[in-house]
């Protein structure tokens, strides 16, 4: 499926399903465009340096990793605490985006660095 097609879908889909699940429709969305991207960039890399390559992905998806687990552990936390408290379903939503927004940031400037 191409990109354009995968935009499609994922607008389709946020359609479908309503607001509630936007950031779910988001998140999948910018997690097939990363994947893919990595996918176009380990291609050209090993073409050019193959040991080079293994060596900066291990490092690269550590970085990923605790990305990810202190991401989900501060959104998880502030969701939490935003509930206890009776806050709108908009800050859940500005969390969630800047989260993702975050992951994205990061992913797509190590790629390029």
């Amino acid at each position: 499926m191409s990109t354009g097609d995968e935009l499609r879908a994922a607008v389709q889909a946020r359609r479908d399903l309503g607001p509630d699940y936007e950031d779910a429709v988001v998140e999948s969305f910018l997690d097939k465009m990363g994947k893919e991207v990595d996918r176009r960039v380990d291609e050209r890399l090993a073409a050019a340096n193959p040991k080079a390559l293994a060596k900066q992905r291990k490092a690269a998806e550590g970085q990923r990793l605790a990305l990810a687990i202190v991401s989900m552990a501060l959104g998880t936390g502030a969701t939490i605490a935003i509930a206890v408290t009776g806050g709108s379903e908009r800050i859940f939503l500005i969390i969630w985006l800047g989260i993702v927004l975050v992951n994205v940031v990061f992913a797509l400037g190590r790629r390029s660095g």
